[in-house]
């Protein structure tokens, strides 16, 4: 196996194929009495295109009414003043799809057909299935659907904008919903905000529209009400009580200016305040975006939620739904929802999605130490595979991206693949990144080592390219745009605990831990308090005695046993395997002690060829993994017809995943950082991704499993309930 790796992978390394956004400034405009979309735009000197793109709500030229509320971008592209072809009017109405669908045509459908179930036009249709402008249409012809943007055009806009200034806890989507806007609209308003992260910082100032009923050309007198004010009041104060500012209050009383300032006994009227029983922030709520083409009974289904409750939390919603509406819910619904970072998440099919014309370009830098191996001498060649982990690692790694690659290029994506040689060596990576430019990289995988990996984000940051860590959990260093692809110990150590809080009734807990394993051991003692510490001798072996006394014949009992040492763990194993059958030595027939055993600090001291398999699953040995056994069947075939009948080991199937991860994302959008605000668990053979972003230090993966030995087999204990988005 180790010998056709290394002919094979060599080969594939020497043979792989080597192989600007200007800032926009923006304007408002009232649509006036007369005027039209092409108007407008002759005025600004902008396109209609541009236009409509800045302003969801408006679908049409026809949307543009008096009184309509624009955002205007001003580029600075003068347009001519002619009259539009019908060419150039087409053009200029094309918006782009936010997504595709995948479709596999049945008998007897036809372009017509499809249009009308889609609702789409011939050309969209054509133009993003290019064979159709040449070929006719046949059964089992697989076309990617296009899905654009729709919002509603009733959508109102406000002529006025104020400054907030962001709360602790807030994020885009509480003001969003606060407001009354939508994500985008917020992000053309406030274009400095960061495009690759969904992060606010507490104290920071977004430009916002005033609240509606702030000006006098909206009052309705069933949302006012009389105040009578008191001494001392200023105009500061009263705007502060009721959330407005202050040149609202004097537009809607000009009395104020009359009478040379607010006086007391004044009655001015003043928008009625809205509850504020509670913040809305994420320590109280998640909230849900619309989507276009949804409904409230489709939301509902999919948020488990009634209407009369959906529609207390958002009165908003009597005046209509509205795709890009942000909804709140109560925090309790994240236990039964996909959440990340308090945005619920919309289940789809990330597979089905994806689009063909993306083109990524993916580089691999991993150490294959060809600096060392000496292909012509095969005995040393394969030690050398067999002694270095790093060297193990990366081939098997490689073959498996291999087949990530195979795999996705039968989807129809075309890949720019680059592969460097790394040699474990900060400095040789410094030098290939002297030498190679990264620019256009969608993609960085590797390196493996610390330092070559913080070389290497340090200089992809710098040109905003994302850089896939495939065996590190974090770094010393803070890196935005690194994805972390390991979960970290806290993340499996939390999985474990919470496991085992919803499981635990009555159990005797006892905790084993080393000092090297502090941290686990304070974490299990704040979960289960009343747990037994067992005495450790010399940090390697247990005082068996005083053990043997705190196992309980009347529970079950449930020993943690945190430490990195195989002697340690088979020395103890075997005393928990013999207590489990002393049943057989007690006086009384109906007592019988019962062990499970179960570490939160999985690691290879327990896959130690000292530790026993039949002790272990006879003490149904439960730990946390980042990876679980792999159950696909279609990777494992396909691994072994590439490789002459050999099967993948850990390695190659992390090098599966991990590739055809990042293969997808970008397929479905070509920028990893977007996709990850919106997808969120991701599983493939043996590995799932669930990336959230810690927005000073990077992205980490969350996603992790609880295995259990059972019958000397390795089985999940808990699957995911949340079905994943490949």
């Amino acid at each position: 196996m180790k010998k056709h790796m290394l002919q094979l992978v060599f080969t594939m390394v020497f043979l792989m194929a080597m192989v600007p956004v200007s800032a926009q400034n923006y304007a408002t405009h009232a649509v006036k009495e007369g005027e039209t979309l092409k108007s407008i735009s002759q005025k600004y000197m902008v396109t209609p295109y541009s236009i409509l793109q800045a302003n969801k709500e408006i679908k049409s030229a026809s949307d543009v009414r008096e009184n309509t509320m624009l955002i205007i971008p001003l580029n600075g592209n003068p347009v001519e003043n002619k009259t539009e072809t019908k060419q150039e009017k087409q053009e200029e109405e094309q918006v782009k799809p936010i997504r595709f669908i995948r479709h596999r045509v049945k008998r007897k459908e036809t372009i017509f057909g499809l249009t009308q179930k889609y609702d789409i036009t011939e050309e969209q249709l054509k133009r993003y299935n290019t064979r159709l402008y040449s070929e006719t249409l046949e059964r089992k012809m697989v076309l990617q659907i296009p899905v654009f943007p729709e919002v509603d055009p009733n959508e109102e806009k406000e002529i006025d904008f104020e400054i907030y200034t962001v709360q602790p806890k807030e994020t885009r989507w509480s003001i969003a919903h606060k407001y009354g806007i939508s994500v985008d609209s917020l992000l053309i308003l406030n274009p400095e905000l960061d495009k690759n992260t969904n992060y606010l910082a507490s104290g920071e100032e977004l430009k916002l529209p005033r609240p509606k009923g702030d000006s006098l050309k909206e009052q309705k007198t069933e949302i006012f009400t009389s105040y009578t004010v008191p001494p001392k009041m200023t105009l500061y104060s009263l705007g502060r009580a009721y959330g407005i500012p202050t040149d609202s209050i004097v537009r809607l009383n000009p009395e104020i200016v009359k009478e040379g300032g607010l006086k007391e006994g004044m009655v001015v009227r003043l928008p009625k305040k809205k509850d504020q029983d509670s913040v809305v922030n994420t320590d109280n709520y998640v909230f849900y975006e619309v989507k276009p083409k949804q409904n409230i009974f489709r939301i509902t289904q999919n948020l488990k939620i009634t209407r009369d409750e959906l529609f207390r939390l958002n009165p908003d919603l009597e005046n209509g739904l509205k795709a890009g509406m942000v909804l709140k819910l109560p925090k309790e619904k994240a236990a039964e929802l996909e959440v990340k970072n308090a945005l619920v998440l919309d289940k789809f099919k990330l597979i089905d999605s994806i689009n063909v014309e993306n083109r990524p370009k993916l580089v691999f830098m991993l150490p294959f130490r060809l600096d060392r191996v000496n292909v012509n001498d095969p005995k040393k060649a394969e030690e050398l595979i067999r002694s270095r982990r790093d060297l193990a690692l990366s081939l098997g790694f490689y073959t498996g991206a291999m087949v990530a690659l195979d795999s996705i290029k039968k989807l129809g994506i075309s890949v720019d693949v680059k592969t460097y040689d790394t040699q474990l060596d900060q400095a040789k990576v410094k030098e290939i990144l002297f030498r190679e430019n990264l620019a256009g990289v969608d993609a960085v995988i590797g390196p493996l080592a610390e330092g070559p990996l913080d070389e290497v984000a340090v200089q992809a940051a710098a040109k905003n390219i994302p850089v896939i860590a495939p065996i590190s959990s974090n770094s010393k260093l803070s890196h935005r745009n690194v994805f972390f692809s390991v979960p970290g110990d806290v993340v499996l150590r939390d999985k474990l605990l919470s496991y085992m809080e919803k499981k635990h009734k009555d159990e005797n807990i006892i905790i084993i831990a080393d000092s090297t394993h502090q941290e686990a051991y304070d974490s299990i003692l704040s979960r289960f308090p009343t747990a037994q510490i067992a005495k450790v001798i010399d940090n390697k072996s247990l005082h068996l005695d005083q053990f043997l006394i705190q196992l309980s014949e009347e529970k079950e009992n449930w020993v943690f046993l945190e430490t990195d040492q195989p002697n340690m763990v088979a020395s103890i194993t075997s005393i928990l395997n013999s207590s489990n059958t002393t049943s057989m030595l007690q006086t009384d027939e109906n007592k019988e002690i019962k062990v499970r055993m179960f570490t939160t600090s999985f690691n290879a001291a327990f896959e130690n060829e000292a530790v026993s398999k039949t002790h272990l699953s006879n003490l149904n040995f439960t730990y946390p993994s980042f990876y679980r056994e792999s159950g696909n069947d279609t990777f494992t075939k396909a691994y072994s017809q590439k490789y002459n009948g050999n099967l993948p080991d850990r390695y190659a199937i992390r090098g599966f995943d991990v590739t055809m991860d990042v293969l997808l994302k970008l397929a479905y959008k070509k920028n990893l950082f977007e996709t990850s605000k919106y997808i969120g668990l991701t599983e493939y053979a043996a590995n799932g991704f669930d990336y959230i972003n810690d927005w000073s230090s990077g992205y980490f993966n969350r996603a992790c499993y609880i295995l259990e030995y059972d019958n000397l087999r390795i089985k999940e204990v808990e699957p995911n309930d949340s079905k994943s988005n490949l």
